[in-house]
C-alpha cells in the first residue's frame, strides 16, 4: 500500500465512524476503497469488519449521555445481537458473496419505509394502547427481540446500513427518543462487528495495515459522529437516514 492509498484508507475510517455512529452504512464508504485498492473481497470483508470494531466502541462511548437508564436493554439486546452478528460472520465463510445480493436492497428499502412512517405508526401504537389500557414493553417484545438478532445475522455477513434497520426497528416498536435509540443502535453494532471479528481472527486473512488504518480512522470518526449526531432534530435525522438508505441501495445494486 503507498503512502496515498494509506492516507485514502484512513480518510475512509473516518468517514465511517462518522456515518455509522450518525445513522450507519460506514461500510459502503471503506470497503469500496479497499476493493480498490486490490484487496480481495473476503479479505476486504473481514478486515473492514475488524477495522470498525474501535470506531462502534467510539461512537458508542460518545453517546454515553443517552445510553443513561437503558442497561436492561443494552444486555438484553447485545446478547441476541451477539447471538445474531455471530450466526451472520458463519454464512459469510460458508455461503457464496453473492448470497445476499438480491435481498439485501429490499431489506434497507423496508427500513427505510419504517424510519419515513414511524412517527405515525409509533402515534397508532399509542393510541391503540390508551383504548386497551395498556403500556408500553419496555424492552419491545418478542417482535422487537427476533427482529435485531436477524439484523445482526445480516451484520456480521456484511452490515451495509444495518444501523438503517436496526433505527427502523427500535424506532417502531420502543416508545422512545431517536436519540436514545441510536444511542442503542451503535452499541449493537460495536458488539455484532466484535463478534464477527473475533471469529474471523481464527479462520480468515487480514489485511493488518488496511485494519489499522480503518481502526484508527473510525475511532475518530465514532467521536466526530457523535457530537454532529446529537445536534440533529429528530426529523433531520430522520431525513439523514433515508438519503443514506437510498444511497447505500443504489450503490449496492450498482456494484
Amino acid at each position: 500500500m503507498t503512502i496515498w492509498e494509506a492516507v485514502a484508507v484512513l480518510a475512509a475510517g473516518i468517514g465511517a465512524g462518522t456515518i455509522n455512529t450518525v445513522v450507519g452504512s460506514g461500510t459502503l464508504i471503506t470497503f469500496p476503497v479497499l476493493l480498490a485498492f486490490g484487496v480481495p473481497p473476503v479479505t476486504a470483508n473481514v478486515s473492514n469488519t475488524l477495522g470498525l470494531v474501535p470506531g462502534s466502541i467510539s461512537g458508542a462511548i460518545g453517546y454515553r449521555r443517552e445510553l443513561a437508564g437503558q442497561r436492561g436493554r443494552i444486555l438484553l439486546f447485545a446478547a441476541f445481537a451477539l447471538v445474531g452478528g455471530l450466526g451472520g460472520a458463519i454464512l459469510l465463510l460458508a455461503l457464496p458473496s453473492q448470497a445476499f445480493d438480491t435481498i439485501v436492497p429490499v431489506l434497507i428499502a423496508v427500513a427505510l419505509v419504517l424510519v419515513v412512517v414511524q412517527p405515525r405508526l409509533a402515534a397508532m401504537i399509542r393510541a391503540r394502547r390508551e383504548r386497551n389500557g395498556t403500556t408500553a414493553h419496555r424492552y419491545g417484545g418478542p417482535a422487537l427481540l427476533l427482529g435485531l438478532m436477524l439484523a445482526s445475522v445480516y451484520g456480521g455477513y456484511f452490515g451495509a446500513a444495518q444501523g438503517v434497520i436496526y433505527l427502523s426497528l427500535m424506532g417502531v416498536l420502543l416508545h422512545e427518543d431517536l436519540q436514545r435509540i441510536n444511542a442503542l443502535k451503535n452499541v449493537l453494532a460495536a458488539v455484532v462487528n466484535g463478534a464477527a471479528a473475533v471469529l474471523f481472527l481464527f479462520v480468515a486473512h487480514f489485511d493488518w495495515t488496511a485494519v489499522a488504518l480503518i481502526a484508527v480512522g473510525s475511532t475518530l470518526g465514532g467521536q466526530l459522529g457523535a457530537k454532529v449526531g446529537r445536534r440533529l432534530p429528530p426529523t433531520a435525522l430522520r431525513a439523514l437516514i433515508v438519503v443514506v438508505g437510498l444511497l447505500a441501495i443504489t450503490q449496492l445494486l450498482l456494484k
